[in-house]
């Protein structure tokens, strides 16, 4: 838990704190390059990584054989934050924002990208992309991605839609081939642009790029509805649209509508080969990250 609000003006500083706090327990890169060109076979060896092993041959021969690639490479990097009004949500001054945790979540994964040396990239998008930075490792270039960070920390802007689709196919035929690329977003979209959404994730994988959804809801309000009973107006973010009802009107319809949209984001990413972090507000930014990425580092 951050000791101190996060802040525009103290971004960097959290993400510092951040990555400090959780890169102690990591006993390795959690993310790595991609091989460049396969070039041979070699015989397995006892430590080798079981990821290099190449089954095909395996099932062939009944031996253990790893890839050999030409060259291996730097990671690159590319975040994609969704700024759409949606994002701006909650608007209370004792809690972080959608838009302000995802902020505090890129800021730190920049960070630990900085410290392996890694090249990263920063997109911003709402109906398109607006802000789209080259992919560099110079300590100049991260400064200049914080500083777009804590420029859109306190973001106000009413009745921005959101085109995530679009603006994931324009990233996938943009950047270098074989990236990983991290999406940080609450996915709320029409129900009619949800296939296309799959489509340009499907359009990323098939790409060759590794992709990371950080998933940003408010478990007590968006998935779980806690309303007092009484009248309440519910105002659409990203189009402006008011309704005036009681909570108990709808609770029940509205649960089993968030659980199917939930379950399907879940299906297609697992249907993807797309790690999906379902991550609640309520959490630590730190504390989701932290365990995120030891997670990952067991697994590689």
């Amino acid at each position: 838990m951050f000791a101190i609000k996060p802040t525009a003006d103290n971004l960097e500083l959290i993400a510092r704190q951040a990555v400090e706090g959780f890169i102690i327990g990591l006993h390795k890169s959690p993310f790595h390059g991609f091989s460049v060109e396969f070039a041979e076979h070699r015989q397995y060896n006892p430590g080798d990584a079981l990821r290099h092993i190449d089954w095909r041959v395996f099932g062939r021969s009944d031996k253990l054989f790893v890839k050999k690639y030409e060259e291996e490479t730097n990671l690159r990097c590319c975040i994609m934050l969704d700024t759409s009004s949606s994002m701006q949500f909650p608007k209370e001054a004792d809690r972080l924002s959608k838009l302000q945790y995802g902020c505090v979540a890129a800021a730190s994964l920049l960070q630990l990208m900085k410290r392996q040396l890694d090249a990263s990239s920063l997109a911003l998008f709402d109906e398109n992309i607006y802000y789209n930075s080259d992919c560099r490792s110079a300590p100049t270039h991260y400064r200049g991605l914080i500083q777009e960070l804590a420029r859109v920390f306190d973001f106000d802007s009413k009745n921005k839609t959101s085109n995530i689709a679009q603006a994931i196919h324009q990233i996938a035929e943009q950047i270098h081939r074989r990236s990983l690329v991290i999406v940080i977003s609450d996915m709320i979209d029409d129900e009619d642009q949800m296939d296309a959404l799959f489509d340009s994730l499907q359009h990323l994988r098939y790409n060759k790029h590794e992709v990371i959804l950080f998933h940003i809801l408010d478990k007590k309000q968006e998935l779980e509805f806690h309303f007092e009973n009484r009248p309440y107006e519910f105002v659409d973010m990203e189009t402006g649209d008011r309704v005036k009802l009681q909570p108990a009107q709808m609770k029940e319809q509205y649960l089993k509508e968030i659980d199917l949209f939930r379950k399907r984001i879940e299906n297609q990413c697992y249907q993807y080969g797309i790690s999906r972090v379902e991550t609640d507000l309520s959490e630590p930014v730190d504390k989701v990250l932290h365990s995120f990425l030891l997670k990952r580092n067991k697994m590689q």
